[in-house]
C-alpha cells in the first residue's frame, strides 16, 4: 500500500493550489495523479506543461494516442493506459486502434505501427535509435519534427508512468471501466 498522499485543493502544498485549479478545469475534477504530483508542485506543473505541448505538437489525436500508449503499456503503467483509453475515447480515435495498442498488438494501420515501432525503439534504446528504424520512420511520412516531439511526450509520460509506480496511484473512477495490467 503507498502511503502517498491524494492532495485535495485543501491539502495541497500553497504552491500547488492553482495547479489543482488548473486541473479541475481541464478535466472536470482533479485525477489522482496530479493529487499525488500536488506534493511536488515543480513535478505537477512541469507535468501539466508538457500535457498542453503534447497536445500543440503535429501528431493528430491517432497518432499522439499512438505515441501516449506506446509508452504506457513499454512502462506497464496501470493508471495511464486506463486514463488515456478515456481521453482516446474522447479524442474519437478508433476502439480498434485503442485496443490494439492496449493489447501490444501490431497495428493494422503501417504508418500508425511504424509510429508505435519508432517510440518505442526511443523509449528502449533511450534515444538510441538504429538507422533502419529510423529510415522506415521517415519513409512512412515522418520528419524530424515528429521524432523530436515523440521526446517531448516521453519526457511527460516518464513523470506520469514513474509517479505513478511509486505512488502506486489509484485509477480515476471513470477509467475504472477501461482497466488494464500487462501481458
Amino acid at each position: 500500500m503507498s502511503d502517498f498522499t491524494l492532495h485535495t485543493k485543501e491539502s495541497a502544498p500553497e504552491a500547488a493550489k492553482p495547479l489543482l485549479d488548473n486541473s479541475q478545469a481541464a478535466f472536470g475534477m482533479i485525477p489522482n495523479l496530479h493529487a499525488v504530483m500536488a506534493e511536488a508542485p515543480t513535478l505537477l506543473e512541469g507535468y501539466q506543461v508538457l500535457h498542453k505541448l503534447a497536445q500543440e505538437t503535429s501528431f493528430n489525436a491517432e497518432e499522439l494516442t499512438v505515441v501516449w500508449q506506446a509508452v504506457n503499456v513499454e512502462h506497464a503503467c496501470h493508471y495511464c493506459v486506463p486514463a488515456h483509453t478515456g481521453i482516446a475515447k474522447s479524442m474519437k480515435v478508433r476502439d480498434d486502434l485503442i485496443e490494439e495498442l492496449r493489447n501490444d498488438e501490431t497495428l493494422s494501420d503501417s504508418k500508425l505501427n511504424t509510429l508505435k515501432e519508432t517510440v518505442l525503439a526511443v523509449t528502449r534504446g533511450r534515444g538510441n535509435v538504429d538507422n533502419a528504424q529510423l529510415d522506415a520512420f521517415y519513409s512512412a511520412g515522418y520528419k524530424h519534427q515528429q521524432l523530436l516531439e515523440i521526446i517531448l511526450i516521453l519526457a511527460q509520460k516518464v513523470m506520469s508512468n514513474y509517479t505513478n509506480h511509486l505512488a502506486d496511484t489509484p485509477v480515476d473512477e471513470p477509467f475504472k471501466k477501461f482497466d488494464w495490467s500487462p501481458k
